[in-house]
Formats: structure tokens, C-alpha cells, sequence
């Protein structure tokens, strides 16, 4: 009858057993006197001890940074209590050993000391500098001052965990090619062949990722700006990790994908400095040139108005620009007058209604002046 192969708990449960057993603990017990394993002891304690008061210190100084508003420092000095702690206490560990006849350097218990003592740096090193990934929060919420907030908040999320499961995948090939001794090259072949298919299924998302991160720095809108792209004309009402949602004047939602935002030209209507306005009376060409004049005269001293001259921007980035009045040309038998004004801040609704009393007035001056407005010409 075939013997049956061990259960793969049994074989491992054995090679654990024969391994411990060539440690030859029990020899060591005997070879080191009570002096040196009081040492030992001393050593992990005092290594315990030095940590934990190291620790406080540094999360009473982070404190003490983050009541100074310096956030940043702050982080850094709270990703390294955990480390330090675990980095001191090995300190320890190593002192204490340094007493102890662990065998010859063919024996495999100072082997395995060794290894253990430099798996625990290594872990103290790559704690540490996971830890430092808060510190891209502090970051990324001072260059994305003004930007939304749930756009902020994905974006800072999404690189804290790609950065996260990077370290780990790059502590854990230097721990099992530094500490283990292992090959890593099998593993760096396989790591290359899976980020190739997931960067090729995921292109589409990853040109949207990059959107954001683009639109997140050149804060070329925030919510509630009117914009202009991809022949949309509408308010920003969500900026999310994918799309951003456009509220068009017509009341529909449009959702355009972040990657064609950043490929496209953006108007931002809403950082105008002041709107401006230009208002063409056509005028009946039977109208006398001294009624005419009258009119310019009139409809200029519309603007010395104080409901009216109040929200006319005079100057604009830095240049004077005062509202004008002037009869630009002669069309046929008719005429022209072109009426040009700023208007600031560029708000929708009051300019709306700012219009509204500035037409009815430019009606009256042109009935009290005798001017009539040339005929449609009908086709």
C-alpha cells in the first residue's frame, strides 16, 4: 500500500520543530551564567524604558508644534513616535546580546539573532516612513487652498494609499532580499507583468486621475464658478475623482470627464473682473444732428446717475475705462450710437437687473430728445 504524503500543517509544524531544536537553546541556557541574562534583561528594559520617555517627548513637542499652527513639523515629529519606540527598544536587545555566547559563527542561533535584530530595524525604518504619508495631507491642503473640499479630500486619500502599498510592497522586497536572503527577482517580474495589465485596463482612469490632480493645482475653477469648455456653458456644481458636473443655463446636468477638462480651453466666466457691456442703438436717419447731439449728451449724463454710476467699474486691471457714449458710424440712412460701460462685481443677477434700469433710462433720455429708433427691416 502507497504511503500517503503528510498533510502540508504537519510538514510545517516540523520544520519548525527541527529548526528550534538547532538553535540549541538549552546549551545556551547553560553556557551564559545569571549575569548575563540579567543583562539582558536590563537591557530590554532599559531599551523599553528609553523609548517610551523618547516617545513622550516627541508627541509633546509635535503638540506644542501643531498649537504653533505648524501642522507639517508637527506630522512628522507624530510618524516618528511609533518608530522610535521600536528602534530604541532593539537598541536594547542588541546590547543585551552582545553579553551572550550565542555559539560559533557556523551555529545558527547568532544567524537568526542577526536577522531578527535587523528585521526590526527594518520595520522601524519603513513604519516610519509610512507614517510620513499623513504629511501629504498637510501638504496638499496648503496647495489646494480654495478648491473644493470633497475633490481635496479624494485626491489626498488616493495618494496616501498609493503611497501606503507602495512602501509595503518595497519593505517587503528589502526585508526578504536584505534580512532573508531570497531572490527577488521572480517577484519584480510578476510585480511588472500585473502593473502592466492593471495600468493598460485602467488608462482610461488613470488620464482621470491626473485631471484632477491637474485641476486640484492650477485651480483653474472651484464649485460654484460659471465656466466654459467642451462647448458647455454652466456652473460647476461637483468636482469628484472621475468628472466634474456642469449645471447648464437650460438646467441640464452635463458630467465631463476630468481628462477632457484639462485638454480642453476653460473659460472661468466667474473670475471676470468686471463685465462688460455694449449697447448699440440704431437711430432713424431723418433724426436732425442737433437732436442728435442732445442724445450723446443725455444718454452720457445717464452714467453721473447714483443707482447707476455706483456699480460702473471706472478701471479695470489697472487701466481707466469709463463708460462711453458715441455715434460709431452711419449705416445706410441710419445711425449709430454704441453705449460702453464695465459693470463690477461680475454677479449674473445684479447685472441683470443693473441692465434693466439702464435700457428704461436710455429709453426715456431718447423720448424726452425726440430720437426714434430706426425700423426693423423685415425680410
Amino acid at each position: 500500500m502507497p504511503r500517503m504524503a503528510p498533510p502540508p500543517q504537519t510538514e510545517t509544524v516540523g520544520h519548525l520543530t527541527s529548526f528550534v531544536e538547532s538553535l540549541r537553546l538549552g546549551s545556551v541556557w547553560a553556557e551564559n551564567s545569571l549575569t548575563a541574562w540579567l543583562t539582558l534583561l536590563i537591557s530590554i528594559f532599559a531599551g523599553l524604558l528609553v523609548g517610551r520617555v523618547t516617545a513622550w517627548l516627541l508627541g509633546r513637542g509635535a503638540h506644542r508644534w501643531e498649537a504653533q499652527a505648524w501642522a507639517g513639523r508637527a506630522q512628522v515629529l507624530f510618524a516618528l513616535v511609533g518608530p522610535a519606540n521600536l528602534a530604541l527598544l532593539t537598541v536594547g536587545l542588541q546590547v543585551g546580546l552582545a553579553y551572550l555566547r550565542l555559539g560559533g559563527p557556523e551555529d545558527p542561533l547568532p544567524k537568526f539573532a542577526w536577522e531578527t535584530l535587523s528585521l526590526l530595524y527594518s520595520i522601524a525604518v519603513f513604519w516610519y516612513a509610512y507614517n510620513l504619508v499623513d504629511v501629504i495631507d498637510v501638504l496638499v491642503r496648503r496647495l489646494a487652498r480654495g478648491v473644493d473640499a470633497p475633490l481635496q479630500r479624494q485626491i489626498v486619500l488616493l495618494l496616501s494609499r498609493s503611497l501606503r502599498v507602495f512602501l509595503v510592497v518595497i519593505g517587503t522586497l528589502f526585508v526578504a532580499e536584505s534580512v532573508f536572503h531570497q531572490d527577488i527577482g521572480a517577484w519584480l517580474a510578476g510585480l511588472g507583468i500585473a502593473g502592466l495589465a492593471v495600468s493598460l485596463a485602467a488608462q482610461d482612469s488613470l488620464k482621470n486621475l491626473f485631471g484632477s490632480l491637474s485641476i486640484l493645482l492650477d485651480r483653474s475653477f472651484r464649485l460654484g464658478d460659471r465656466i466654459i469648455s467642451c462647448g458647455y456653458d454652466g456652473t460647476i456644481e461637483d468636482i469628484g475623482f472621475r468628472s466634474t458636473k456642469i449645471r447648464t443655463a437650460a438646467g441640464h446636468l452635463v458630467t465631463i470627464p476630468n481628462s477632457s477638462l484639462v485638454n480642453n480651453t476653460i473659460e472661468n466666466v466667474s473670475r471676470r473682473p468686471a463685465v462688460r457691456r455694449i449697447v448699440t442703438l440704431q437711430i432713424a436717419g431723418r433724426t436732425p444732428s442737433e437732436k442728435l447731439r442732445q442724445a450723446v449728451q443725455a444718454l452720457g449724463r445717464i452714467f453721473e446717475e447714483d443707482d447707476i454710476r455706483r456699480p460702473v467699474c471706472p478701471i479695470v486691471d489697472g487701466v481707466e475705462r469709463p463708460p462711453q457714449v458715441c455715434f460709431e458710424d452711419i449705416q445706410g440712412a441710419d445711425f449709430k450710437l454704441t453705449i460702453t460701460y464695465w459693470y463690477a462685481p461680475a454677479t449674473d443677477p445684479a447685472y441683470a437687473a443693473h441692465a434693466q434700469r439702464v435700457n428704461l433710462r436710455i429709453i426715456e433720455e431718447l423720448q424726452k430728445a425726440g430720437v426714434e429708433m430706426a425700423q426693423p427691416v423685415l425680410r
